[in-house]
């Protein structure tokens, strides 16, 4: 089955980015146009949640932090691997079985090492 594609059947792409872009582009302007143009130092500082902005912005953060935010990404991608298995399970057969069980093995070998040094002991 050999398809050919031309540039004419991009088309229906390019006219629905150009119209995705159109209207950003003119949401923004109308916006900057007609949107309100107030400015005191009240109304400019930076506000979050009521909290009196204390200190600078960019202060150390401890390194335990990312290791949870990384250690959440990468076993949400992993988990993300289980719903095509999950759908293909029977025309997977056993090589399938297997290959997954190796694959979670992994996994809570992973789990097991992360556990073991520490890194979820938030102090």
């Amino acid at each position: 089955m050999n398809t050919v594609y031309v540039p004419a059947d991009y088309l229906p792409v390019l006219i629905q980015l150009g119209l995705a872009l159109g209207f950003i582009v003119t949401t923004m302007l109308v916006t900057h146009a007609i949107g309100p143009k107030r400015h005191s130092q009240k109304k400019d500082d930076p506000f979050e949640c009521g909290i009196p902005v204390q200190g600078d912005a960019r202060t150390p953060i401890s390194i335990k932090y990312f290791l949870i935010a990384i250690l959440f990404v990468l076993f949400d991608v992993e988990v993300i691997f289980l719903y095509p298995w999950a759908v293909n399970f029977k025309g997977l057969g056993m090589t399938g079985f297997i290959e997954m069980v190796l694959f979670m093995g992994l996994l809570l070998a992973g789990f097991y090492y992360i556990i073991r040094k520490g890194i979820l002991n938030w102090e």
